[in-house]
């Protein structure tokens, strides 16, 4: 077993180093931008939300793909109109919200690049501390905001206007409930020192995870059917549904924990 992880090692930190020696010289600049995390959080979002739109589309029309919904979201897909106030209502959130916030964190914290890449064992382990501290962190907030009743009113409440969520939903919160998720992730980061890499990859899985969650379908090679310890879309949906119970994004170990788990929502394919 050390000897694989070792010969891994040595065969994919040279392609690291390459990529990285690649970004670095050409795209030095641009990964030092104060406007970097909440660029690209938003255009990955949208991007990572696309095929969804696609499968809304068809499920508008085929049964075959509407069976994929998750039964408490087996009526019709939300409409094109839907998808088209939800893409205003986020871009707005970051134009006005995120962007300033995050560019005043990023100069606050001053990253800097270093000249070598991670192993791809150092890559891993920072990739997934990142999540095991978000998770943690999330949990801890996502459950104060419905635990306190001020906080769902002006933070949490406008994300549970979706009672069946869709994928691009997963951002359309409140812009304090956005932002401070944004923060949270990016400190997640930053707290454990991440390589710059290893945050560019805890943040691409991140969105996707995210996206995942409220995307309403139930896929067969959705993530949380390939790892039995993710929640997954019916996790989430659940949720959604009962307005309580399943506040860990990810992860299920905080509500089995503190007793909030729920059962998930099945899927509507028999």
């Amino acid at each position: 077993m050390n000897e694989t992880c070792t010969a891994i090692g040595e065969a994919f930190p040279p392609i690291l180093q390459g990529i990285w020696e690649y970004v670095r010289a050409s795209q030095e600049e641009i990964l030092l931008s104060l406007y970097l995390p909440a660029s690209c959080a938003f255009f990955i979002h949208v991007l990572f939300c696309a095929p969804f739109l696609v499968l809304d589309v068809l499920g508008s029309v085929s049964q075959r793909v509407r069976s994929l919904r998750i039964a408490a979201g087996s009526g019709p897909p939300p409409s094109l109109r839907q998808w088209v106030d939800c893409f205003w209502r986020v871009l707005y959130i970051y134009l006005t919200t995120v962007l300033p916030a995050t560019a005043v964190f990023q100069f606050l914290r001053t990253p800097s690049l270093p000249e070598l890449a991670p192993s791809c064992w150092q890559l891993f382990v920072e990739v997934f501390a990142c999540f095991l501290l978000f998770d943690t962190l999330f949990f801890i907030w996502h459950l104060s905001m419905h635990r306190n009743s001020w906080l769902y009113r002006n933070v949490h409440q406008l994300h549970h206007q979706h009672h069946i969520p869709f994928a691009l939903a997963a951002q359309d919160t409140s812009p304090a409930e956005l932002l401070s998720l944004l923060l949270l992730a990016l400190s997640s980061a930053w707290l454990l020192a991440c390589h710059p890499l290893s945050e560019a990859v805890f943040h691409l899985i991140n969105s996707w995870l995210a996206v995942e969650d409220h995307c309403g379908y139930d896929l067969p090679w959705s993530l949380h059917r390939l790892l039995p310890f993710l929640g997954g879309a019916p996790h989430h949906q659940a949720h959604h549904s009962f307005h309580s119970g399943n506040y860990a994004p990810y992860f299920t170990h905080w509500d089995h924990l503190f007793g909030t788990y729920r059962s998930a929502v099945p899927c509507s394919r028999q």
